[in-house]
């Protein structure tokens, strides 16, 4: 098979690092100063054994490859927010022998939430969902680190909505043979749910720094606390957090390459290079929708993913709120709930 990387960023870089290193057939796809840096010097995956240098073919759109195979799998690794566009571009594609991406191609979404895999599944017959366990960061175009070891990361997969097949384990046989343990699941959905309440911390990461303080972690647990009470609202299960203790266990230990403390996650990431946009609205933001849709008040997360897009929007620095602001914010947004009144006009 030959795994086209759509969005060669931190995840869709050590991803596609690795399965070109053990031999794969991989292509990237990237635009702007990424496309230019991976055309012209490769792309530079930094790790706990040293850094190497792949050079897989890269290119900036579909329209740069033309014809797909019948054995290509497309990888989406983009952000959600980016994920529409990805799809309306890569759906149409003709497939060698006849039809389309979207009516032939395995689309593999690699991306935090659940969004993607439902726009995705609104065009393509075959949609896979992986949850990401992946410490990675982009460091700079053509550069990616991924500080994981013994593994690289864990990549727990299976069809969406849900179930197995053949087309899955074959993934999952190219990712285990990659540094990477890809366990075959029939209910994703159930360990990105997990997940997701741990992606609830990105935000107050993104806007407060990396979760040290007393303060920051306590707020994070009320944070956590909404998830679950509309999960539980909502009928949705999830890993427990014993489960995936027992499935991470020490198979992915953070080495730094400098000495220094694992940095910010994927939404401090994006506001630390400016791109405009985050995430947030697939994280704190899908809780905040189930809230709606099913009773329960997400004040916390409501002020969270406001926050971010401000930041995201105005360009704000990651991590320039002083995390007692954050808190005191947090309060009054609780408060003007309690009190059955709007915490915006």
């Amino acid at each position: 098979m030959r795994y086209i990387i759509i969005g060669a960023g931190a995840v869709g870089g050590a991803v596609g690092g690795r399965l070109a290193e053990s031999g794969h057939d991989v292509v990237l796809v990237a635009r702007g100063a990424q496309y230019e840096a991976l055309r012209e010097r490769g792309l530079r995956l930094v790790t706990p054994d040293g850094p190497h240098t792949h050079r897989p073919p890269v290119v900036d759109g579909p329209h740069a490859l033309g014809e797909l195979g019948a054995d290509d799998v497309l990888v989406l690794a983009v952000k959600t927010q980016d994920s529409e566009a990805a799809l309306e571009a890569w759906g149409p594609v003709p497939v060698a022998g006849g039809g389309t991406a979207a009516e032939r191609l395995p689309l593999v979404c690699a991306q935090n939430g659940v969004e993607s895999q439902r726009l995705a599944l609104r065009r393509f017959r075959r949609v896979y969902g992986v949850c990401v366990w992946l410490p990675a960061t982009f460091v700079e175009p053509g550069v990616v680190s991924a500080a994981g070891t013994p593994l690289t990361g864990i990549l727990h997969l299976g069809r969406y909505p849900h179930g197995t097949d053949e087309t899955v384990r074959s993934i999952a046989a190219d990712l285990s043979a990659s540094r990477f343990e890809a366990p075959v699941v029939a209910d994703v959905t159930r360990w990105q749910y997990a997940k997701l309440l741990g992606n609830l911390a990105n935000s107050i990461e993104a806007v407060s720094g990396v979760l040290t303080s007393e303060e920051g972690i306590a707020l994070y647990g009320r944070v956590r606390a909404e998830g679950e009470a509309v999960l539980a609202a909502a009928g949705i299960p999830y890993a427990s957090e014993e489960e995936q203790k027992e499935a991470r266990a020490d198979k992915i230990r953070f080495e730094p390459f400098d000495g220094s403390e694992r940095g910010a996650g994927s939404s401090w990431q994006s506001l630390n290079r400016g791109t405009g946009t985050i995430e947030a609205d697939y994280l704190n933001g899908e809780i905040a929708l189930l809230g709606r849709l099913h009773g329960v008040p997400t004040p916390l997360n409501d002020l969270l993913q406001r926050l971010a897009n401000d930041f995201a929007r105005e360009r704000r620095a990651a991590g320039s709120m002083p995390v007692e602001e954050l808190v005191r914010l947090a309060g009054d947004a609780v408060a003007f709930v309690q009190e059955g009144q709007s915490p915006r006009p």
